[in-house]
């Protein structure tokens, strides 16, 4: 049996036993859920830097997923979200600017 000691998406179980797939699974606790989500997101976000182009896309929507599934186990609300983000712009800019740091120093 393969280790792989990852979240994964609540139909995966089924998907895969119908490919005659074995799988041990369990069910997080509270304490193990958000840990296990911050670790799925690094995962998908150095994904996403090694992905080729055409799936990019498919995986910024994965990042998404794991971001909503965040949001909602830390019982952060759509409007509090939005809030800090539109308060965040407004104080340090977004990245339309491109603007790349090269150093610091006189």
């Amino acid at each position: 049996m393969k280790i792989f000691k990852k979240l994964i998406r609540d139909k995966m179980p089924e998907i895969m036993a119908s490919r005659g797939q074995h799988l041990k699974t369990r069910v997080l606790t509270d304490e193990e859920f958000l840990p296990a989500l911050e670790n799925k997101l690094l995962e998908e976000a150095q994904e996403l830097r090694t992905d080729p182009a055409e799936n990019k896309f498919e995986k910024i929507a994965y990042i998404y997923e794991i971001l909503a599934a965040l949001q909602k186990a830390m019982n952060i609300s759509d409007v509090a979200l939005a809030a800090e983000r539109a308060s965040k712009l407004a104080e340090r800019g977004g990245f339309e600017k491109r603007i790349f740091l090269e150093g610091t120093g006189e």
